[in-house]
């Protein structure tokens, strides 16, 4: 076959570069025997006769005077190792496999003189299943070769495949016998109705399998089918004519290894002319070169000029070295390191008198074999993702359309160029391979009974509940709150910021023009101070608008009933300030002092203290929590702040009205005191807003839910504190800005 042919090339391309290599075994050349394994039993065990006694007649019995043969390089499945591996073993020779890695061949007590260099498939399940996740194939059938490998396999997968919630469509063993026994009687029993349902199927090959499942594809004329396999496969089915091969399109996961470049040289060179010795060529040659043979001197004839083996399409021969003739190509060289180590420490002996050059035994060759690293555990680690293209049929190229790395940050395990892939359908999107379609938002997942978790119907959600996603497992009701995306949450938080800003250009222009008569009137610190606690009020009302948490549930009511208590009692002090200085009527009264020393701004930390005891009571009993509320909106859980204890609510609020009424009161009582600047009037009005929006909030508040209830308690704190910026501050803003001329000196003693 091609492929066993360039395993041979392989072979003696190491030899002859490690024969060039001047580093490595100086002044010795290393030859070989070729031996052709035929599957009989017989024959095999003949074959190892002969490598090593010279004749397979009379057993044990040497007909070499000495043997040359330093190792025996084989490409066995493990029946036939365990056939001659015995028989090596009487004799100490050390054996190299270059098939695919086997990992009962490793048992030391059992085949203590073998050694394998192929890479190990420990990843060749994630690897598979990484590439499953990729394409979203979650419906995947197993075609797994019989044997201690393939089950192996079969376990290795079928647990990766769980891990990822992969489902397995059907498993499927194959028999390893040969062809010829399976067509005749289990040719249709691999491919039957019940693998119709999977898209995608991974097929693990072993040695002597490959055929087997090959010739059941082929003769089922499955087309429809994406092919995952391992590098143990091979497309070297003759004798078919088809349009679309049913193997076109099959993903192929080999062994990463470095190229080789010289070894496609070599390739382009080889001749029957150069090596007259190879009779394989010389067959190969005529039969793609339309040479003819002469019998009589055993000549080549009348052959394309300068033909190379590198004109030939890849179904005739395959340049690119494949995962065998890579492995064959690193046992080569392990042996002559092995043998450059020997005689290298045979050359550091002191001399001996009369010493001759002696040949050593194969068995001396273990001590050196054991000390060379066979397994490299990037290479285990890393795959190349081949395609074959197969399209029209007999072009058999293998093209790489990515790589995974086992090794690689989860989601970059694999890197694909997907545009590359030519799929088996002929579609130019990757197939799909689901036991059932995916459950669109509003239908949950219902489990099929008696199948795979991957087989399911779709069930609409009840009247009240939703599934947000898709494939979800159970309809839930949406959650919402007064978000700041909502038309009305986005609202009230620019009308919020706004009066913030607003009320801090105020602040601004009064701190600017603080000298000025109508600023210094009725307390300049009072304005500053109620400026900034209308500042912290209106940004309060901030923490009801997104989604309510545990600290925002406290700090909203908090912060609110703190800073409106310094506003409010603020008010009052300017208040009570404005009728102690119309009670001042003469030098040395009581009332005078207590206007000089300032006993109104005391109303403000004695009232903000009163209100803390208050919240730190509400908060050490029943403090406010996140509740949900599954009854106002219908389909819809609310997630809002329970008030916690309703008394202390009630208490804080109702402490807050007090203050806001003795305000109101006092204000209206000094409405009519003549006075240029007296501000009476416009904190009465500011107070009677303040109460009647307050007084409406309450009915308002109780007779709703949800959002809608936030966004009243919100728009009740924002129409609050205009009422007291507007009603306070406007007028005194106007006069600044617009009448300049009344806020000076000379306009007060005119308008007097």
């Amino acid at each position: 076959m091609p492929s066993n042919y360039q395993t041979y090339l392989a072979f003696t391309f190491a030899i002859e570069e490690i024969n060039r290599n001047p580093h490595l075994l100086p002044n010795i050349s290393l030859g070989y025997e070729f031996h052709n394994l035929i599957h009989s039993h017989w024959r095999i065990l003949e074959n190892s006769f002969i490598l090593l006694t010279g004749q397979h007649e009379i057993p044990n019995y040497t007909c070499r005077r000495e043997s040359k043969c330093a190792a025996v390089l084989t490409e066995m499945p493990w029946g036939t190792s365990g056939q001659i591996g015995p028989l090596l073993e009487l004799y100490k020779f050390p054996q190299v496999t270059f098939g695919a890695f086997d990992p009962t061949l490793t048992d030391s007590g059992q085949y203590p003189s073998l050694y394998q260099v192929a890479p190990k498939d420990t990843y060749l399940a994630l690897g598979m299943v990484s590439l499953m996740l990729h394409f979203h194939w979650t419906w995947v059938g197993l075609l797994i070769a019989e044997g201690h490998k393939g089950l192996q396999f079969l376990s290795d997968i079928t647990a990766e495949m769980d891990r990822n919630r992969v489902c397995v469509a059907f498993v499927k063993m194959v028999s390893t016998a040969a062809v010829s026994y399976l067509s005749a009687t289990q040719k249709h029993n691999i491919l039957t109705a019940d693998t119709s349902s999977a898209n995608v199927a991974v097929i693990y090959y072993d040695t002597d399998s490959t055929q087997d499942v090959n010739y059941n594809i082929v003769q089922n004329f499955v087309t429809w089918k994406v092919w995952v396999t391992n590098s143990q496969w091979q497309a070297d089915l003759d004798g078919r004519n088809f349009i679309r091969d049913p193997l076109h399109g099959t993903l192929v996961l080999s062994h990463h290894h470095e190229e080789i470049s010289d070894f496609k040289i070599f390739v382009q060179e080889a001749t029957p002319y150069k090596y007259p010795e190879d009779t394989y060529l010389f067959m190969y040659w005529s039969k793609n070169f339309h040479c003819s043979f002469s019998e009589t001197d055993c000549v080549l004839k009348n052959c394309t000029p300068n033909a190379s083996m590198a004109w030939l399409p890849p179904n005739h021969f395959d340049k690119a070295m494949s995962d065998v003739s890579y492995n064959i190509y690193n046992a080569v060289y392990a042996v002559a390191h092995a043998l450059h180590a020997m005689l290298f420490e045979e050359v550091q002996r002191p001399p001996m008198r009369n010493r001759q050059v002696r040949m050593f035994s194969p068995w001396q060759l273990h001590r050196f074999l054991k000390n060379i690293q066979f397994h490299n555990p990037k290479l285990d680690s890393a795959y190349d993702i081949l395609n074959f293209w197969n399209f029209p049929e007999g072009l058999r190229l293998k093209v790489k359309v990515g790589i995974f790395s086992s090794h690689a940050p989860h989601g970059q395990k694999i890197i694909l160029s997907e545009d590359m892939i030519e799929w088996a359908t002929g579609a130019t999107e990757p197939p799909r391979s689901v036991c059932s379609e995916s459950c669109n938002p509003g239908f949950r997942k219902s489990p099929q009974e008696g199948r795979a978790a991957c087989c399911f119907d779709c069930t609409p959600c009840a009247d009240n509940e939703i599934s947000n996603g898709t494939d979800m497992e159970q309809c839930v009701k949406s959650v919402t709150f007064l978000a700041y995306e909502d038309p009305l949450g986005k609202a009230l938080a620019v009308t919020a910021l706004s009066l913030t800003v607003l009320t801090a250009a105020v602040l601004g222009l009064f701190v600017k023009h603080r000298h000025t008569p109508i600023v210094k009137a009725n307390n300049r610190a009072l304005s500053y101070t109620l400026l900034i606690s209308l500042t912290c009020c209106f940004l309060c009302s901030l923490l009801f608008i997104g989604r309510p948490s545990t600290a925002t549930c406290i700090l909203q009511q908090t912060t609110f009933a703190v800073v409106f208590t310094v506003a409010v009692s603020t008010v009052l002090a300017k208040t009570i300030t404005v009728v102690l200085a119309f009670k001042v009527t003469a030098p040395g009264r009581r009332m005078r002092q207590l206007l000089v020393s300032g006993a109104p701004n005391s109303i403000i930390p004695i009232c903000s203290l009163i209100q803390l005891t208050l919240c730190g009571v509400w908060m050490g009993t029943n403090p406010p929590y996140i509740d949900t509320d599954a009854h106002s909106e219908h389909g819809h859980i609310i997630i809002v702040c329970n008030k916690g204890s309703l008394t202390a609510f009630y208490c804080v609020l109702g402490y807050l009205g007090s203050l806001a009424l003795a305000s109101f009161t006092v204000a209206f009582l000094a409405r009519n005191l003549p006075d240029t600047f007296n501000e009476a009037k416009f904190l009465t009005f500011s107070m009677l807003v303040f109460c009647s929006v307050w007084v409406t909030f309450l009915p308002v508040y109780h007779s709703t839910k949800g959002k809608v209830m936030v966004a009243m308690e919100v728009f009740s704190i924002l129409a609050s504190g205009a009422g007291l910026l507007g009603c306070i501050f406007a007028p005194k803003c106007y006069i600044i800005l617009l009448r300049p001329k009344r806020n000076s000196l000379i306009g007060i003693r005119d308008k007097t």
